[in-house]
């Protein structure tokens, strides 16, 4: 005999093996009892979750010929007729296919008939909401006044799907989804049934991956045994038949995110490519890890609600130390997008990535909830460039391929000059060089090309250089005068002097002293003012 999937095998055959349901089988059973049968039924809930099954077994418990407490026998000869597919009694109709007018004008026709064994005439029609407006005008006289024997049981998925006069003509049920306990425990029954050693742990992670539906959750398991017959049915095994990620691989790729770590962000990625992991179940296993940190985050007394062993728990709660719930808004924003757009992506790799490098760059964006990552990214900035500091030699500590770190757009110290200008330019291989001092000439040409080398310059001292009014201080002295006390006390900080007077000495390969100073009071800037935005060649006043 041929083997038949789990899912088909258990399939239940009364109310008391459907799981999850609770209260629509008691509704159904005291209506039987009572005597109280409905003539419509509308069946509604995403799939796997028993709503064909019921139905059947609503139609044998109706027309059994010895009912136990509502719920049919399964050992009279109509039930064992329903149970094989061959009673004249039950009749299934699949509306995805038999969606047309014509066929719901063969169910009025048969209707007319009297059942030829039993009580009711069954109709159960599957996937309605995929009938044709036609067909539902069809069948609304039908169903609202059948004949006495006859029953019918609609079933969908898409209930939005359906007309508001069918809605009023049935008794509407929700079937809801089911819980992973219950899952798990079911198909902890049927493993102990089949005689399969399975772990706790790789039964409840399928029962995540099932997200609610018994028949999705069997199915993988049945999936999963297949690939290891014959031996224990592992978490780690699970994990690799589905393509999925275990959450230790989460955690070490949220923290190489919060360091901004893009390289090794990259690094994890690649690993998971490489193990054959399925990138969209990926992007949906993250977006459900980084929910659960926000509810830790946000939340007290969280371990009733959150569904994770106690030691992710314990690592939640370290990492949520590490967050924000901003951070976590945002991350979680990005990566439904992902979600929705790896559906239907060809290259899912580069999307993922993308995704990820917005993650640790919050600059790449503008949107408002980006904001506040982006301030968090400038103040580390801040830290460590104040950490690295100005080294013991008067060099600047750092990376930058152009002496200085840049800070993506937004100010801050973060624009301190990286790299010992004497160790990694002039003097090449960490030896130090004493330049010459430049001489009038040297500072009138800086003068005529500062526009260049202040579009170099870090932040918003770009933005306040535009505005300033050059000349010489004699010597080797630049002067740069700006229009008020504000500009002067961020162009003037120490820090940002030495970074222009680093880029000019790059520029020139001589030592230039710059000078920053603001218009006094009383006197008028404008006059003086050249925008070095528009004018390259300046006027340039020689101090005596």
């Amino acid at each position: 005999m041929s083997y038949t999937a789990l899912y088909r095998k258990f399939r239940p055959s009364e109310f008391a093996d459907v799981k999850g349901q609770d209260h629509i089988i008691t509704t159904l059973q005291n209506q039987i009892k009572a005597n109280r049968i409905g003539h419509a039924y509308l069946f509604c809930g995403t799939r796997g979750t028993g709503k064909t099954t019921v139905a059947k077994i609503f139609a044998k418990a109706v027309n059994c010929e010895h009912p136990v407490d509502g719920s049919p026998c399964g050992e009279c000869e109509t039930c064992r007729s329903i149970a094989a597919g061959t009673s004249m009694n039950v009749i299934e109709i699949d509306a995805a296919s038999n969606n047309g007018v014509d066929n719901i004008r063969e169910i009025r026709e048969e209707v007319a008939y009297r059942p030829t064994e039993g009580r009711y005439k069954v109709y159960i029609i599957d996937e309605v909401h995929m009938l044709s407006i036609g067909a539902f005008n069809a069948l609304l006289k039908t169903l609202e006044e059948p004949p006495e024997y006859v029953i019918f049981i609609l079933a969908t998925t898409e209930v939005h799907k359906i007309p508001i006069t069918i809605l009023s003509r049935c008794q509407h049920y929700d079937f809801k989804r089911i819980s992973i306990e219950t899952i798990t425990d079911r198909m902890k029954e049927l493993m102990d049934a089949e005689h399969v050693d399975v772990e706790d742990k790789a039964l409840r992670y399928i029962a995540k991956a099932a997200d609610g539906s018994m028949r999705d959750a069997l199915s993988l398991l049945d999936q999963c045994i297949a690939f290891y017959m014959g031996q224990k049915l592992t978490y780690d095994n699970v994990l690799e038949v589905l393509g999925a990620v275990d959450t230790d691989v989460f955690s070490r790729l949220l923290r190489k995110v919060i360091e901004r770590d893009v390289a090794g962000v990259l690094d994890v990625v690649d690993d998971l490519v490489m193990q054959g992991r399925e990138l969209t179940q990926l992007a949906a296993d993250f977006t459900w890890y980084l929910r659960n940190l926000l509810l830790v985050k946000t939340s007290d007394n969280i371990e009733d609600v959150l569904d994770v062993s106690t030691e992710n728990l314990a690592q939640l709660k370290e990492e949520a130390q590490m967050t924000e719930p901003d951070m976590l808004f945002r991350y979680i924003r990005i990566f439904s997008e992902l979600s929705n757009q790896l559906k239907y992506a060809t290259q899912k790799r580069v999307m993922l990535e993308v995704a990820l490098i917005k993650l640790c760059t919050p600059a790449m964006e503008s949107t408002q909830d980006s904001l506040l990552d982006r301030i968090r990214a400038v103040e580390e900035k801040v830290e460590k460039g104040i950490g690295a500091g100005l080294q013991a030699q008067g060099g600047y500590a750092g990376p930058g391929q152009n002496g200085y770190m840049q800070d993506q757009g937004a100010y801050g110290q973060a624009g301190v000059p990286g790299g010992s200008y004497g160790a990694q330019g002039v003097g090449g291989a960490g030896v130090p060089r004493e330049l010459p001092n430049a001489i009038p000439e040297d500072v009138q040409e800086v003068v005529k090309n500062f526009r260049s080398i202040a579009g170099e310059a870090s932040g918003m001292v770009r933005g306040y250089l535009k505005k300033a009014r050059l000349s010489l201080g004699g010597d080797n002295r630049l002067m740069i005068v700006l229009p008020d006390a504000l500009a002067e006390s961020v162009v003037g900080r120490e820090d940002h002097v030495q970074e222009l007077e680093s880029l000019i000495e790059e520029r020139i390969g001589k030592k230039v002293e710059v000078e920053v100073r603001h218009v006094e009071e009383g006197r008028h800037f404008e006059d003086t003012f050249v925008d070095i935005e528009q004018k390259i060649n300046m006027e340039i006043t020689v101090e005596d």
